[in-house]
């Protein structure tokens, strides 16, 4: 078989083609695609519209066994193949073998499918209303909160662990977000998952890729990847099920897991990956060769995301493919919101249709968007077409957010340097940026980060990808110590982090298990390192310092869900800033209009990264919300009062509110 990569002078002639105003004028088109199932009859339309012939293969098996019918799609216009099969053909296997215009036939699943069979070979027709749990008609998010805590979690990760008291056919399994009451080794006593999670008081669960990805062969033994590598963009991943071989088991285990989080109160992000697909010989190229990617000038493809291919994202049938599967999983799985992957690589005008289509079926910023606004490498994007990366911010919706770097940096040290620290680890940092990444980088000129709003910047001090926060730490503060050696120092710093990181505006974005110092062992990038590495240590959790700070930032977000300060994301949140100031040599001071809040009508935070000392303080007697050691202090019943002067701890915060004059 011919391979995508070969022939790059034809791809280029291609590459013009579809790039023609022509091209687009003839061959786009709205009609429904993929199998359109009823009970008495299944369509199936295929988009190949330079394609010289179509077949559909029907099998009874989802990845082995000859075809039972093969038969010949008819045109239909505009670039559409299709063919009517009579019966009911609920669970039956399909793919398709294209001959395109230079007479190479070949196979291919369907890119359209909403079910695949075993390792996403072929693709599966399915009655989706047979794959709903019970109650999934009556399945809604919980309501919106006055704050916005995210939590990433890779599926595998959040139940691998033997000590989960999951139960060991489910561990790493979609079924294991559906369990309530598990604790760990089954004690009954330390709450482990779900029941952890609203311990803990994130509202929303980060779910990094579930949609059919490449890198992890389905059912064999216990392979790991992170899953950034899409084959079925519109299919769940049967890695996760309890059964990769019928297609509907995946499909309704991944709604169960979805009702079961928003049953505990927590709304669902799914983490899409629309900038490159886990090789360029995928579906889309074999049903049209190059139209879905971006190629150089010398035909060969695009790579900006460091993985070899990058979809055309400002080519319209490219575009409706990815807007329609961003749709598609908004309604047939409840999803709640978005975080794209290397969003620089999609343009403004795609990104801004996403939202607006959301908007206007859910509500205006009801779906949460955000992504990452960088590439890996400058891609080919075509000329006119805008990135949707950092300069693009302030001129895309308010609602449509970026993680914010150059916070994590700033805090803990450069994400490119291992031993450069951040602010809180023994590096310096100036009180500009300190000041500008409490206030969200909103309208900042000429930094690292700006956005609009406070809406826009997801305020962040680790994720999946490079050092843990707790990593990061030992390597710049004492890398002999090992990282399961948790040292007074490295807590103070971590305590600190998770403080200024409370007080920054925007959304609070963590890693699953920063709170409890979640270690990989100094491993910088752990896609496909061993799940035992990956995994969430519940005996960690609930062990000694690392449970003492994991209670710290459960704290944290308790209290900053009270603070309008905080959970202010309007363009005019950051004129709550009244001021900024340094109390002394690696310490920084802001003052926040906090109006809004029943007892505490201003917010002063104290960050001090050096050693303990005496601070003024600003007029009015001020109730300590928090410090180093304790972010409960706010609910406790006889409340610790200050008025002119405060001591600073080493490395740690304050947090104080002025009771109302």
């Amino acid at each position: 078989m011919q391979t995508a990569t070969q022939n790059p002078a034809a791809a280029s002639a291609r590459r013009r083609m579809y790039d023609s105003k022509a091209f687009e004028a003839q061959y786009h088109t709205d009609q429904p695609l993929g199998a359109l199932w009823t009970p008495q009859a299944t369509r199936f339309a295929l988009w190949a519209p330079t394609a010289r012939r179509v077949e559909l293969s029907l099998y009874e098996d989802g990845c082995s066994g000859a075809p039972q019918l093969t038969t010949e799609l008819a045109r239909a216009g505009r670039g559409v193949w299709q063919v009517l099969l009579e019966g009911d053909l609920d669970g039956r296997y399909y793919d398709f073998s294209v001959t395109d215009s230079e007479g190479v036939t070949r196979r291919t699943a369907d890119p359209w499918a909403r079910a695949c069979g075993r390792d996403g070979a072929r693709s599966m027709v399915v009655d989706l209303r047979r794959t709903d749990p019970e109650g999934w008609q009556q399945d809604a998010p919980p309501a919106h909160g006055t704050e916005d805590i995210i939590y990433e979690v890779h599926v595998k990760d959040f139940s691998h662990d033997p000590h989960s008291g999951v139960p060991e056919a489910l561990r790493g399994k979609y079924l294991a977000l559906t369990l309530n009451g598990t604790t760990l080794d089954g004690d009954g006593i330390h709450p482990t998952c779900i029941d952890y999670l609203r311990q803990l008081g994130v509202t929303h669960v980060q779910l990094m890729p579930v949609y059919d990805f490449g890198s992890v062969p389905e059912g064999q033994g216990d392979n790991y990847n992170w899953g950034y590598d899409p084959v079925n963009y519109n299919v769940p991943d049967g890695w996760y099920a309890t059964d990769p071989d019928n297609g509907a088991v995946r499909i309704r285990e991944l709604k169960a897991a979805v009702q079961a989080l928003h049953r505990n109160g927590f709304r669902v992000v799914m983490d899409v990956v629309y900038n490159h697909t886990y090789k360029l010989d995928s579906w889309l190229w074999r049903t049209e060769p190059w139209y879905f990617y971006r190629q150089n000038p010398d035909g060969t493809p695009a790579d900006g995301s460091g993985c070899g291919n990058d979809l055309a994202s400002e080519r319209s049938m490219c575009a409706r493919y990815i807007l329609e599967s961003v749709l598609y999983w908004a309604e047939e799985y409840h999803m709640d919101g978005f975080r794209f992957d290397l969003m620089a690589l999609l343009d403004t005008g795609l990104m801004s249709r996403i939202r607006a289509e959301l908007d206007r079926r859910y509500g205006k910023g009801e779906k949460i968007l955000y992504g990452e606004p960088w590439s890996a490498h400058t891609s080919a994007m075509r000329r006119g077409a805008i990135p949707s990366g950092k300069r693009a911010l302030p001129t895309l919706d308010e609602n449509i957010g970026a993680f914010c770097d150059a916070t994590r940096d700033l805090v803990k040290g450069h994400i490119l340097h291992a031993e450069r620290p951040g602010f809180v680890n023994g590096g310096s940092a100036r009180l500009s940026a300190l000041a500008s990444a409490i206030t969200g980088w909103a309208g900042v000129q000429g930094g690292r980060f700006a956005s609009r709003a406070p809406s826009q910047t997801i305020s962040y001090l680790s994720s999946h990808d490079d050092w843990t926060l707790w990593d990061k730490l030992v390597i710049t503060m004492d890398p002999q110590r090992g990282f399961d050696q948790p040292t007074p120092a490295i807590l103070r710093a971590n305590r600190l982090a998770a403080a200024f990181c409370f007080g920054c505006q925007g959304h609070w974005f963590l890693l699953a298990g920063e709170e409890f110092g979640r270690t990989k062992q100094g491993l910088q990038d752990s896609f496909n390192a061993p799940a035992d590495l990956n995994r969430l240590d519940w005996t960690r959790a609930w062990t000694g310092p690392w449970r003492q700070l994991a209670e710290y930032y459960q704290g944290l977000m308790a209290l900053r869900k009270q603070l309008p300060a905080l959970c202010d994301k309007s363009e005019a949140a950051p004129r709550r800033l009244l001021g900024a100031w340094r109390p002394g040599r690696q310490c920084a001071a802001f003052l926040l209009d906090n109006k809004g809040h029943s007892h505490w009508d201003q917010l002063l935070l104290i960050y001090n990264a050096g050693r303990a000392r005496p601070a003024p303080l600003p007029a009015g007697q001020w109730q300590l919300l928090a410090d180093a050691d304790s972010s409960t202090l706010w609910a406790e019943a006889q409340p610790t009062l200050l008025q002119d002067q405060a001591e600073l701890p080493e490395s740690g915060a304050l947090i104080l509110g002025r009771l109302h004059p």
